[in-house]
């Protein structure tokens, strides 16, 4: 397996969906796991609402993790939710460049991240954390912030 740096474009080959099917679980638990997962090195945890076996609600709880993290995935999910079995395939992953860079709003700096396909930015997308603490800092509405950065964004290209 070849090691790429993280924010250049590239082809990952070497990735694994992982998912399971819950059912008698809080929202609590899953936003526990959900951390857990992704302070273990998941790259990407999400859930869906589903239908199950006589048609009992549950939760689809999905991840993507290097192949090397597989067990450690797999222990989390065993021990910290309700599943009984864990589905796992190997996945393909395109990744882009990713570059970031600084905007300027009038309550401060905000980094924007960028996604870049063969030399060519297609994705912008401020960083949260950045919005949030602007907002809360000056009692403003969060999409005014995000508002803000999408004007000045554009601006400075």
């Amino acid at each position: 397996m070849t090691a790429h740096p993280p924010n250049e474009e590239h082809i990952d080959e070497a990735m694994l969906k992982v998912e399971v099917n819950l059912d008698d679980i809080s929202g609590e638990v899953l936003g526990y796991v959900m951390d857990l997962l992704f302070a273990s090195g998941a790259n990407d945890v999400y859930y869906s609402p589903i239908y199950m076996k006589k048609n009992r609600p549950g939760i689809l709880l999905q991840l993507l993790c290097s192949q090397q993290k597989l067990a450690e995935m797999k222990g989390i999910l065993f021990k910290e939710t309700t599943t009984l079995g864990i589905r796992y395939y190997p996945v393909v992953v395109h990744r882009l460049e990713r570059r970031f860079r600084e905007v300027k709003t009038e309550w401060g700096i905000v980094k924007v991240k960028e996604g870049i396909l063969q030399g060519q930015i297609v994705q912008t997308a401020p960083e949260y954390e950045d919005c949030k603490k602007i907002a809360v800092q000056h009692q403003i509405p969060l999409k005014e912030v995000y508002e803000q950065v999408w004007r000045n964004t554009r601006s400075e290209i």
